[in-house]
Order: C-alpha cells, then sequence, then structure tokens
C-alpha cells in the first residue's frame, strides 16, 4: 500500500513538473516555427528579409517613376502641339506663294515629329483641290492595289457584248462617255499625262468611278512614263512589282515643281573715309532648278524672292536674265545612290549689228563659250521622296572659239551650296500642248 502510494505521489509529481514546463516548451516551440519560417522565406528565390525593409522605399519609387511618365507625357503633347502649329504655318506659306519659308516651316514641325503629317485631321485640303495626292506620298501597299484593282474587273458589266466601263446615273439623251471605246478613252488619258508627266491629274482622274481607276492603271501609261524618264535603262521591269511601282518607287528628279536653296552670308564692307567705322552687308540669294522629262534643266541664282520668280519657270521659252539651260543625266552607283550630272549653258541672245562704227578699225575681242558642270545627289528627306539634292561639284567651262581651248575653273563645294529641297507648284501640273 505504501508503494502504491509512493507510485502515485511520483506520477503526480510528475504531471505537475509537466504543467509547469509546457508554457515554456510552447514558447520555445512557437519562436522555432517562426524561425523556420522566416528562413524559408529568407531562402526563395527573389525574396529576402531586404525586401520586406524596403517596401516603402519601392512604393515610393513607383510614385516617383509614375510622376516622371506623366511629365514625359505632356512634353510629348506638348511637342506635337508644336509642330502642328508649324506644319498648319507651313501649309498658309505655301498657300500664300512663299515657299522657301514654307520649307522652313515643313523641316521645323518634322525634326519635332517626323510623322506629323499624318497626324493632323483637316477642315480643308492643304493642297487645295482635296484629290490626287497619293500620287508621290501614297505609300499603300502593292497587294491591296492589285486586290482593289481586280475587284474593280470583276464588278464590270458587260451589255451587249461591249466592255462598259461606267454607267451614267441620270438618263441623258447625249452620248455618254462610256459609249466612248476604250482605244478612245485610253488616248484621252494620254493627254491627260501628257508630255509633261501629269501623273498627278491622271490620279485624281482615277477617283471620278472603277472604270477610270481601271484605265488609269493601264500598264502602258505607266511604262511609256518611265521610258521618258529613264530611256532604255528601264527595259526590265525587274525587281519592281509593275511599271507604276517603277515609277513611284525609282529615284527620280521630280518635274512638278522647283527645286530651291537660300544662301546667307555677311560680307565686310569697305571703311569710311574718316576710317572711324567698317560696313557689313548681309548677303542674301536663291538658286533655282527645274527639271523637265524630256532631259532639259534650267537654273537661275537671283536675290530675288521664290515668290516672284517660280511662276517665270514654268516653260522653257522664259525670258528671265541670266538663266541657264542645259540637259541632264541621272546616273546610280554601285552603292545604290543616285546622281544627277548637268550642263548648263548661258542664253543666247542675237545682239543687233552695231553700224555706228562700222567705218573704224575695232580690236577683236576673243569670244568663248561658258558651259557650267553641276554634279548633284539625289535623296529624300522627310515623309517625301525625292525632294532633295546635294551639291557634289560645281566648275565653269571655257572654250575659246579662236583657239579651240578650253580652260576649267572648279568650284570649291563649300557652306555656300546649301541643298537644294523641292516646292512642288500646282499650276505646273497643267495640260500640255502634246500627249504622252
Amino acid at each position: 500500500m505504501a508503494e502504491a502510494e509512493e507510485d502515485c505521489h511520483s506520477d503526480a509529481v510528475s504531471v505537475g513538473d509537466d504543467d509547469n514546463e509546457s508554457p515554456a516548451e510552447g514558447d520555445l516551440q512557437a519562436q522555432l516555427q517562426m524561425f523556420r519560417a522566416q528562413w524559408m522565406f529568407e531562402l526563395t528565390p527573389g525574396v529576402g528579409s531586404s525586401n520586406l525593409e524596403t517596401r516603402p522605399c519601392r512604393a515610393g519609387r513607383g510614385s516617383i517613376l509614375k510622376a516622371a511618365a506623366d511629365t514625359k507625357g505632356r512634353q510629348e503633347l506638348a511637342k506635337e502641339e508644336k509642330a502642328r502649329e508649324l506644319f498648319l504655318k507651313a501649309v498658309e506659306e505655301e498657300q500664300n506663294g512663299a515657299l522657301y519659308e514654307a520649307i522652313k516651316f515643313y523641316r521645323r514641325a518634322m525634326q519635332l515629329v517626323p510623322d506629323i503629317e499624318f497626324k493632323i485631321t483637316y477642315t480643308r485640303s492643304p493642297d487645295g483641290d482635296g484629290v490626287g495626292n497619293s500620287y508621290m506620298e501614297d505609300s499603300d501597299d502593292g497587294s491591296k492595289m492589285a486586290d482593289l484593282l481586280s475587284y474593280f474587273q470583276q464588278q464590270l458589266t458587260f451589255q451587249e457584248s461591249v466592255l462598259r466601263l461606267c454607267q451614267p446615273e441620270l438618263e441623258t439623251s447625249q452620248t455618254h462617255i462610256s459609249v466612248l471605246p476604250m482605244e478612245v478613252l485610253m488616248y484621252i488619258f494620254r493627254w491627260v499625262v501628257s508630255s509633261d508627266l501629269d501623273l498627278r491629274s491622271l490620279e485624281q482622274l482615277s477617283l471620278v468611278c472603277r472604270g477610270f481607276y481601271i484605265c488609269a492603271r493601264d500598264p502602258e501609261i505607266w511604262r511609256l512614263a518611265c521610258l521618258k524618264v529613264w530611256g532604255r535603262g528601264c527595259m526590265k521591269l525587274v525587281p519592281y512589282s509593275s511599271w507604276r511601282e517603277m515609277f513611284l518607287e525609282r529615284p527620280r528628279v521630280r518635274f512638278d515643281g522647283v527645286y530651291i536653296s537660300k544662301t546667307t552670308y555677311i560680307r565686310q564692307g569697305e571703311q569710311s573715309l574718316d576710317g572711324f567705322y567698317r560696313a557689313w552687308h548681309q548677303v542674301e540669294y536663291y538658286r533655282y532648278i527645274r527639271f523637265f522629262p524630256d532631259g532639259h534643266v534650267m537654273m537661275l541664282t537671283t536675290p530675288e524672292e521664290p515668290q516672284s520668280i517660280v511662276p517665270r519657270l514654268r516653260t522653257r521659252n522664259t525670258r528671265t536674265d541670266a538663266i541657264l539651260l542645259g540637259h541632264y543625266r541621272l546616273s546610280q552607283d554601285a552603292d545604290n545612290q543616285t546622281k544627277v550630272f548637268a550642263v548648263l549653258t548661258k542664253k543666247k541672245e542675237d545682239k543687233p549689228l552695231d553700224y555706228k562704227y562700222r567705218y573704224f578699225r575695232r580690236v577683236p575681242v576673243q569670244e568663248a563659250d561658258h558651259s557650267f558642270h553641276v554634279g548633284l545627289q539625289l535623296c529624300s528627306s522627310g515623309q517625301q521622296r525625292f525632294n532633295k539634292l546635294i551639291w557634289i561639284h560645281h566648275s565653269c567651262h571655257v572654250t575659246y572659239k579662236s583657239t579651240g581651248e578650253t580652260a576649267v575653273s572648279a568650284f570649291e563645294i563649300d557652306k555656300m551650296y546649301t541643298p537644294l529641297f523641292f516646292a512642288r507648284v500646282r499650276s505646273y501640273t497643267a495640260f500640255s500642248e502634246r500627249p504622252l
């Protein structure tokens, strides 16, 4: 009995000890579990104890980055708004005839936003006519154009075994243009293009109806246009898929306007009589180059503004003094750069015979012919194609008639030879006296 009581007493004591030690062990187990959890959390890739400490810092950094992004977005909007104002100002100057000022505004706008031309919604067309702007700046996919052409061809109807390009909307007793044979219509379209290669008017005519669109895409018209520009150098169509694509993509000079450059420099003048001061003069002049499809070219250097000079360069039969006339040719190097070489001479004038001193012996003046050789590199600037000419060389050849000797003087190409930029003139795209 005594042993049993001692066993029970010992059991009670041990239970009491367990009860006394359980809270301490529980805290220890909890701490151990927290240590294990933290240890596993730190071993997780990309996560560490430092991340918990830097979360507030990262939140602050995120707010700073967001504010910087908002500021950058506002700056981009302000830049685009400034470019839009400059571009619309350039359109206004071009409509008023200030072509050189318009070119400056165009360049400043495109320096800010290169594609500003396609981000502006016009209330009216900047060209005034609202149609035909896809001739030079059109960048549609060739496959889409081919699909559109085939679709229009399928839409044509056959009546009385005759192909009808279009149908009159209203009944009329007069002869409709759709009655004309295809050959006559194509001849009319060649008159529209004319010998001046007015392909912009052809694009305008293609907007009339589906039938006219098909006629305007006739390969023969575009083939003749390519032959007129490049001659025998375009007998092969490769690598282009069509004659129209060749005419639009292959580098060439433009005929619907004038290439213009403006040069400004400061020249030191003569000293005053008392030697107290010396004057300085600001010299400003323009160079104009006008190309024609038949290989002729005109060049004029004058201080007069483009508004007064450009209308005089519409035809080769100009009465402007000091104008140079000549021929040009295109050359493409191995490095795929297109260059323009021209030879120009002064316009010959018939001098009247002077009978006043016919009985006096005069010292004969040695007559000489002057010709100017010009080399230019053709390139594109901004969104427009083939609108920039860079000077390569410029020389003067003097040939004496009496001896036949030729003296060559080459001019140094420096900052005085500024690049020429193209300015399109709508009045140049008029019907000529000869068809294509």
